[in-house]
């Protein structure tokens, strides 16, 4: 059985960290375990959690900043965050139960080391545009801090933000710094239904293109429609296209009469009010439609939103698959049969046709050891990746592997 190293402080985390590169040991790096099924598979000597450095270090609502150490539960720091009627501005997603770990334990940390961002990014950014800054040891032993509490111009390398999206590859992160945001007081959805995939993402495009503020736009298919929780609309089916309005009662209502109005050509919508509105985009947030399953895997696309249904109907030509659309059509979720390779030729084949970035999320341990789980680097972003790798952690003992096999 792997070892699992526990810190409980950053002295201590150094001195491990340490300890490995002298005894030229690997560690694999986790937070709470809830992202330990996304990714390559790490084959390390031993397992470094940051589930004991948990607790809010800083939180000031007035100047919406707050600080928390890497390991606190996602869970903990939106529940104080609720008791102030505020929110994360980017609305993380949690891949934990797709993948087939636990729901609920993906830690802050972790949120940032993969730069999770949901449905608010078309409009609040993602969750490197509001890291504020961060604490870290690399795989030098080096405690190290980049950033600070407010935002500003950075000139040269903005250390912070490297690390996020880096997955554990190049240190491990022990506290954040972040900006948070007020929590909207009404929020409303509109539903237009039976729309084909290509027209969906017009509604979802035009909309986004008025100036009624939408925070959110999504597309779910009807057979992925059908496993909402929402049974009004589970129940519906047909196919779902969402656009969210999120303010004070009364703009909420103007903005969804004037946005109707701008979609009329495309039919009438339902209305969800605020209750049934935040509980269908915490569902999708959640990924719940996307359960885990051995039968399928699940691959992420980020492409051009136009370009999503033409991704999704050229893999449709090779295999049975289902998407769900969020970003306007921008980030396509693709549940395809489990196969040897998961389908990555045929999806890599017409995501490089049409543009845009595909990660492998869930297949099984045996697929994303042969297969490559993140996209494919040009030379000149490998080579700077490696050069980043070196400068931070030259014997390679951090999350070896986990996002390419050689780096």
């Amino acid at each position: 059985m792997t070892q699992m190293l526990r810190p409980a402080a950053e002295w201590e985390l150094q001195s491990m960290i340490a300890k490995l590169v002298t005894n030229r040991q690997t560690a694999e790096v986790v937070g709470n375990g809830a992202l330990r099924n996304a990714g390559r598979a790490v084959d390390a000597d031993v397992v470094v959690t940051t589930a004991s450095l948990r607790g809010l270090t800083l939180y000031e609502p007035t100047e919406l900043v707050m600080s928390a150490r890497s390991g606190t539960p996602l869970a903990d720091i939106e529940a104080e965050l609720g008791l102030r009627d505020q929110m994360l501005p980017f609305e993380p997603i949690d891949m934990g139960p797709t993948t087939g770990s636990p729901g609920g334990a993906l830690s802050i940390g972790g949120v940032f080391a993969t730069n999770a961002s949901g449905a608010r990014r078309i409009t609040g950014g993602s969750a490197r545009d509001h890291l504020l800054g961060l604490r870290a040891v690399n795989g030098r032993a080096e405690l190290f801090k980049s950033g600070g509490r407010v935002m500003k111009n950075v000139t040269g390398l903005d250390v912070a933000r490297g690390l996020t999206g880096s997955w554990g590859t190049l240190a491990i992160i022990t506290e954040v710094t972040f900006k948070v945001v007020p929590q909207p007081a009404a929020t409303g959805t509109l539903v237009y239904t039976g729309l084909p995939d290509d027209l969906a993402v017009e509604v979802l495009t035009t909309a986004l293109g008025t100036p009624f503020e939408v925070s959110g736009a999504a597309h779910i298919p009807r057979r992925m429609a059908a496993r909402l929780k929402l049974v009004a609309l589970a129940d519906a089916g047909t196919a779902l296209t969402l656009l969210r309005l999120e303010n004070f009662p009364a703009a909420v209502s103007e903005r969804q009469a004037k946005l109707q109005a701008a979609l009329k050509v495309y039919g009438t919508p339902m209305l969800l009010d605020t209750a049934a509105s935040r509980a269908l985009w915490r569902e999708l947030r959640s990924l719940s439609i996307l359960p885990y399953s051995a039968d399928t895997s699940l691959w992420r696309i980020s492409c051009a939103p136009t370009k999503g249904p033409e991704i999704v109907a050229s893999i449709q030509k090779s295999m049975k698959a289902d998407a769900f659309y969020d970003w306007s059509g921008g980030l396509v979720w693709l549940e395809v049969p489990t196969a040897a390779d998961a389908g990555s030729a045929d999806v890599r084949r017409a995501v490089a046709v049409r543009g845009g970035y595909a990660t492998l999320v869930r297949a099984s341990p045996q697929v994303r050891a042969t297969v490559e789980v993140f996209e494919p680097m040009k030379p000149e972003i490998e080579r700077l990746t490696r050069g980043m790798k070196t400068a931070f952690d030259p014997a390679g003992i951090l999350n070896r592997g986990r996002m390419y096999a050689t780096i």
